[in-house]
């Protein structure tokens, strides 16, 4: 396999977490097992093969390989890719993707579809993602993945299974549809875009961005420019119920060394070793 782009790897519980995340760099993730990624910043040749794929926001560094990915499928004779987006960043890279046609001379097929928050896309019968908005310095959201289940009825739990099919063919329904917050997914934010969406908090993994975090840097500028400092992981320290959450995206400011040092000083525990730096 053709490595053109750094790969971090995580698996927990049945599920993969690949990309890699730096600020101002280049942002791009995925999760094989759901068939979906997040951000198009840069595009390792080993993502080519998924082809759902949800755009946090329009900066270059979210977004500037969107081209290559489309040509790549294309001249591999793949189907074309689905890739949801803000729906104020469609009309500037449909225009964009025509002008790469002219320059390349080869078709750019894909679907690039719209999403507000609010939204939700069906990706089969047991997944679908819920869109929520963020805070940054130009339209983004955030995505939620959900496992969905039709479980039986409280009342109807019990009975024998005739007496439930009987109920059925009266024409009421006999299940409820039961959801469970998989991956949460927040690409640059304030921390409005985490707060004004509790289920992040709830997720079995949580991939965010921690642009920041020496002392240095004040907060109330960060959140300005719509990004987060690891004070603002302290504060809610106590409301992360995730099982996993990775914190990305860190400014190029700081050597690694530096990160892990500030992280640990301020979160000793790691919270309860949930924590994951991606440097």
């Amino acid at each position: 396999m053709i490595d053109n782009a750094p790969v971090q790897t995580l698996v927990h519980d049945g599920l993969t977490i690949e990309g890699y995340s730096r600020a101002a760099v280049q942002t791009y993730w995925r999760i094989p097992e759901l068939k979906i990624g997040f951000d198009l910043g840069a595009q390792p040749w080993s993502f080519m093969g998924t082809e759902t794929w949800f755009v946090s926001h329009g900066h270059l560094d979210h977004i500037a390989a969107l081209p290559v990915y489309v040509a790549r499928r294309r001249m591999m004779k793949m189907e074309p890719p689905r890739i949801y987006m803000p729906e104020e960043t469609i009309d500037p890279m449909q225009r964009i993707m025509r002008q790469f046609t002219r320059l390349d001379r080869g078709r750019m097929p894909c679907e690039l579809l719209p999403v507000s928050p609010g939204d939700e896309i069906p990706l089969s019968r047991e997944l679908v993602v819920t869109v929520s908005a963020t805070k940054h310095t130009l339209p983004s959201l955030g995505f939620i993945v959900w496992d969905r289940r039709h479980k039986l009825k409280p009342e109807y739990q019990g009975l024998a299974g005739n007496e439930i099919r009987d109920i059925r063919l009266s024409g009421k329904d006999v299940t409820e549809e039961q959801r469970t917050p998989l991956v949460g997914y927040l690409g640059d934010t304030a921390p409005q875009g985490l707060d004004n969406c509790p289920a992040m908090f709830e997720a079995k993994i949580l991939i965010c961005e921690m642009t920041f975090v020496s002392p240095e840097h004040r907060k109330e500028r960060i959140h300005k420019f719509g990004h987060m400092h690891l004070d603002d992981f302290v504060e809610r320290r106590e409301r992360f119920k995730n099982e996993i959450v990775v914190a990305s995206h860190l400014s190029t400011r700081y050597h690694a060394n530096a990160v892990r040092r500030h992280v640990e000083r301020a979160l000793p525990d790691m919270l309860n070793g949930r924590l994951k730096l991606w440097l």
